[in-house]
């Protein structure tokens, strides 16, 4: 049964500091690639990041990126750290893998078949 499952998610101040984990089991998620995909009250989901099955392809929506990286650990393991966090980065975080082993210019949900249930990350301002 594929499952997957976040952790990390936390209440910061601003300018702080987190790392979400994401693990996977049931399917091969060294073989796809995985976003980390977020939504706030009222607004739609979007994704963050995105890496390729290889981990050395990254992709960051333009409002994090410098802030936000995200990496792959071992087989069925995947991380993103979050930097000098922003109120507006208060959602919850979705880990999600993907149909394939890329990323797409700009992932959309309907590219990914398996994902988690979310942490939630709350900035104060």
């Amino acid at each position: 049964q594929p499952r997957v499952m976040e952790s990390g998610g936390g209440l910061v101040s601003e300018g702080g500091s987190l790392r979400l984990s994401c693990s996977a089991s049931g399917f091969p998620f060294d073989r796809v690639a995985v976003a980390w995909f977020r939504q706030a009250p009222g607004k739609e989901r979007e994704a963050v990041s995105c890496i390729n099955w290889a981990g050395t392809i990254p992709w960051y929506k333009a409002s994090v990126k410098g802030r936000f990286a995200i990496s792959r650990g071992n087989a069925d393991t995947l991380y993103m750290e979050m930097n000098s966090l922003k109120f507006e980065d208060t959602a919850m975080y979705t880990c999600a893998a993907s149909f394939s082993g890329t990323c797409s210019e700009t992932p959309q949900p309907t590219d990914f078949a398996y994902w988690g249930q979310g942490t939630q990350v709350t900035v104060s301002a």
